[in-house]
């Protein structure tokens, strides 16, 4: 959800006019009729954007029926930030994408800003039965009219419900449900079933703490607690919180894990998403006494800034879970808005803005007495692999051409490499066209992991675009594990596993056609792989 908001409460009439149209026109927005729209220079092949116009947030994710639900703030009238409603689209797979309706439109208590939805299978709320149970939005109300007239109380907390797989909603007539306690920073909703209590929990973000409530039936809430004053990054306003109870990878253990984005305040400038690794009673989170003392050590292998960072790209945003995960898996997936609000406004994209990370699954991992949240590409991106390259052997040199090396004709979007450093203190990897290149950098002398886009296309539209994006390292790296995948306008990188993460856009004047890796010393690629990615809007 953006901190700094500019447009007046006269664009909300606008809305309930053009209802009807919009929700004709996105009706028939499918990928077929958005074939030709997603041609465009710079528009992504294998994420999800929108089919025109402005995309922010992620919300609403909930898995129902044999469909993720994808859920977005959307502007359907610009393609910069404006009154918010909540797009909609579902998928099968996490891949493929069918855009539908408009959900959630803005009404007289205020433009739909970001939050939940769960699938109310026990009907606690009384919206549908056992038998039809009801999937029910939970999001904050902006009321942009009360902003201006200088009210404090202008954010509060509403539902909605479907019974039809949400397709069509119905808004509660008693919203909204929780209102602000004269803050006016009062959002971002996220509700979970917590088992042990036997109640509704939602956490919510409230100016520079997360405040949780809790409720049997949606509607009526009680303040249970509050966590985060004056620990972890607060270099902007808390937002888009989400508390997931995770498993510690290959044991029984489970711990809590918060996510709280931020913006400003992220390490490498403007908007990111910190997090706490603790456990909850059904009452209050309370952090893991090593996690604890992690955040005010420095410096330490991921702590920048008081904070221990998810992804230390600078687009990977306001990212939260998916809900109602069939009994058979036991992931947690995860999707973020690619992109940073110290330019989102401004990328040089056409009839659209915004689009969000690839999903991926968060792994937490245990080292020693240290608990991490790695990041993982989901297995399913595989569905879109074409033409598969390998590399035959190793190769040990100073300088090795990565795409000759694979006997590369074309372009691929997706590279797998293992790099032994051997003796090399810096490492290079560099993707890029005769005149543009994205470099991302491995540097045991400084300790650091670098992203850099200087170089990488068009960088001019914003001062600090063309930045570095740094992540500390607590020691020299002696293997590196790369994952990378490249669209048209942005680049995910991971590193060992998970381990670290970099989300970044760039936009190339012309298709990037190189690979290379270069070190100071010999390296040896012991193994690499490249593949092409299908499109999923062919």
């Amino acid at each position: 959800m953006k901190r700094y908001l500019s447009v007046l409460g006269v664009t909300l009439g606008l809305s309930f006019g053009l209802t009807c149209s919009l929700t004709q026109t996105f009706a028939s927005g499918g990928a077929s009729s958005a074939t030709g729209l997603y041609q465009e220079q710079y528009r992504p092949q294998f994420h999800f954007s929108p089919v025109q116009q402005w995309m922010n947030d992620p919300n609403g994710m909930v898995y129902y029926a044999g469909e993720y639900h994808f859920f977005y703030q959307h502007n359907p009238y610009s393609t910069i930030w404006g009154p918010m409603h909540w797009g909609h689209a579902v998928s099968k797979d996490l891949v493929h994408w069918e855009h539908l309706p408009i959900a959630l439109f803005p009404d007289h208590h205020g433009a739909i800003f970001s939050g939940s939805a769960v699938m109310d299978l026990n009907n606690t709320s009384g919206f549908g039965s056992k038998k039809n149970p009801p999937m029910v939005a939970i999001f904050t109300y902006h009321d942009h009219w009360a902003e201006k007239l200088g009210a404090k109380t202008f954010q509060s907390q509403g539902l909605a419900y479907s019974l039809d797989k949400g397709r069509s909603w119905t808004k509660y007539a008693g919203n909204p449900v929780l209102k602000s306690p004269d803050i006016p920073d009062f959002r971002d909703p996220k509700v979970t079933w917590h088992e042990a209590s036997k109640q509704w929990l939602m956490t919510l973000a409230v100016k520079d703490r997360i405040s949780f409530y809790a409720s049997k039936d949606l509607k009526k809430w009680q303040h249970l607690s509050d966590f985060g004053q004056q620990i972890g990054a607060h270099g902007g306003v808390w937002e888009c919180p989400d508390l997931i109870k995770m498993r510690v990878e290959g044991s029984a253990e489970e711990k809590y894990v918060l996510l709280v984005s931020i913006n400003p305040g992220a390490p490498n400038g403007g908007s990111g998403t910190q997090y706490f690794v603790g456990d909850f009673d059904g009452k209050t989170f309370t952090l893991d006494k090593k996690f604890a003392r992690d955040l005010t050590s420095h410096p330490a292998a991921d702590v920048m800034d008081k904070g221990v960072w998810l992804d230390h790209g600078t687009d990977n945003y306001a990212g939260v879970t998916w809900a109602n995960l069939p009994a058979t898996d036991s992931r947690t997936l995860f999707a973020g808005w690619m992109n940073n609000w110290n330019y989102a406004n401004q990328i040089p994209t056409d009839r659209w803005r915004g689009a969000m990370t690839l999903p991926r699954e968060l792994v937490l991992v245990k080292r020693g007495d240290d608990y991490r949240v790695h990041s993982r590409l989901v297995a399913e991106i595989e569905k879109l692999h074409q033409t598969p390259l390998k590399l035959t052997k190793p190769i040990t040199a100073k300088s090795i051409n990565v795409g000759e090396a694979l006997a590369m004709k074309n372009m691929r979007q997706r590279f797998q490499l293992s790099i032994h450093l051997q003796q090399a203190t810096t490492a290079s990897l560099v993707i890029g066209n005769s005149d543009e290149r994205v470099v991302f950098s491995i540097d045991n002398q400084r300790k650091q992991l670098q992203l850099q886009r200087a170089d990488s296309g068009q960088v001019a539209f914003e001062s600090g675009f063309a930045k570095p994006q740094i992540a500390a390292l607590s020691g020299a790296l002696t293997r590196v594990d790369l994952d990378v995948v490249l669209d048209r306008s942005s680049i995910e990188i991971f590193v060992n596993g998970g381990e670290r993460v970099f989300t970044s856009q760039i936009f190339p004047t012309a298709p990037y056609d190189s690979v290379s890796l270069n070190a100071d010393a010999e390296v040896t690629l012991q193994s690499a792989s490249a593949f092409v990615l299908g499109s999923i809007w062919n």
